[in-house]
C-alpha cells in the first residue's frame, strides 16, 4: 500500500514544520523563548546578527506556526504559540546522547 496525496500532504505539512527548526539560530531562539518572551532587540542581541537577519529567523518560525509576535509600542515580542515543540527538542537530546554512547562503544571495541 503506498502512499495517497492525502497522506503525501500530511507529511509533507509535518517537513515545513520541522524545516522551519531546521537551523542553528532558529533552535537558538526557539530554546530562548522556552525561557520566556524576549523582543526583536534581545534576541538580536543574544544571537549576535544583524536585526534583519533575526527577523527573517522569526519570519521563518511564525510562518510554520512556531512562535507568535504580540506589537507593543515601537516593539515586537515573540513567544513560543506552541510550548509542546519542546517535547521535540528533548527527543533530539536523546537521540544525540544515545548516538554518541554508540560511539563510546564502538571505540571501546577497536
Amino acid at each position: 500500500m503506498g502512499m495517497d496525496n492525502k497522506t503525501k500532504a500530511h507529511f509533507e505539512a509535518k517537513a515545513r514544520i520541522i524545516k522551519a527548526m531546521a537551523h542553528a539560530t532558529r533552535l537558538f531562539i526557539v530554546d530562548e523563548l522556552s525561557r520566556r518572551e524576549h523582543s526583536v532587540c534581545d534576541l538580536t542581541e543574544m544571537v549576535g546578527a544583524d536585526i534583519s537577519t533575526v527577523s527573517k529567523h522569526l519570519s521563518v518560525l511564525k510562518a510554520a506556526g512556531i512562535v507568535q509576535d504580540d506589537k507593543r509600542g515601537l516593539q515586537v515580542f515573540y513567544s513560543l504559540k506552541v510550548p509542546c515543540i519542546l517535547n521535540f527538542f528533548d527527543c533530539v537530546t536523546q537521540v544525540q546522547k544515545l548516538s554518541a554512547r554508540e560511539q563510546v562503544a564502538l571505540a571501546q571495541r577497536k
